[in-house]
C-alpha cells in the first residue's frame, strides 16, 4: 500500500469508488441535457397549470427554468468531481461529502414526482455504489492510513 517515495497507494476499492463518482458525474450531466431537451414538455405543464401567462412569458420561464437546471447540474457534477479527487487522495471529509451529496441525489428521484430521466436512475445507483465502495474495510483502512500520515 505504501510505495517506494513514501506516497500511500489506494486500494481498488477506493479506485472503484473513484471511477464510480466520475461515471455518476457524467450521468448527472447527462440527465440535465436530457432534461434542457424536453422544452416542450416543460411549456406544455406551465400551460396546463393554469396560469395566466402569455406564450411569450411562458418561453421565457421555460427557458430560465433550462438554464438553471442544466447550471445546477453542472455546478453540483464539478464539485462531485473535486470530491471525487479528494476521495481518492484519502480524504475522510471527502467521503462524507460524497456519501450527503449521494443521499441527496437519490432522494431527489423520489421527491421529483416523474422528473427523473433514466441518466438521473442510473448516476444515483453508480454513486450509491460508490459510496458503499469507499466505505469498504480496505477503504477504510486508506484512509486512516492517510490521515495518520498527514
Amino acid at each position: 500500500m505504501t510505495t517506494a517515495t513514501g506516497r500511500t497507494t489506494p486500494p481498488s476499492t477506493i479506485i472503484a469508488a473513484f471511477v464510480g463518482f466520475l461515471v455518476s458525474c457524467v450521468f448527472a450531466v447527462t440527465s440535465a441535457g436530457v432534461l434542457v431537451g424536453t422544452r416542450d414538455d416543460l411549456v406544455d405543464a406551465l400551460r396546463a397549470s393554469g396560469t395566466a401567462m402569455t406564450e411569450e412569458q411562458l418561453q421565457s420561464a421555460a427557458t430560465f427554468t433550462q438554464v438553471l437546471v442544466a447550471g445546477i447540474a453542472v455546478l453540483v457534477a464539478l464539485v462531485q468531481l473535486w470530491l471525487a479527487f479528494k476521495l481518492r487522495s484519502g480524504r475522510n471529509w471527502a467521503r462524507v461529502l460524497l456519501t450527503v451529496f449521494t443521499v441527496f441525489q437519490v432522494a431527489a428521484l423520489f421527491i421529483g414526482e416523474g422528473a427523473a430521466t433514466l441518466p438521473a436512475y442510473a448516476g444515483a445507483a453508480v454513486a450509491a455504489l460508490s459510496v458503499v465502495a469507499s466505505y469498504l474495510p480496505a477503504s477504510n483502512v486508506y484512509i486512516e492510513t492517510v490521515k495518520r500520515a498527514g
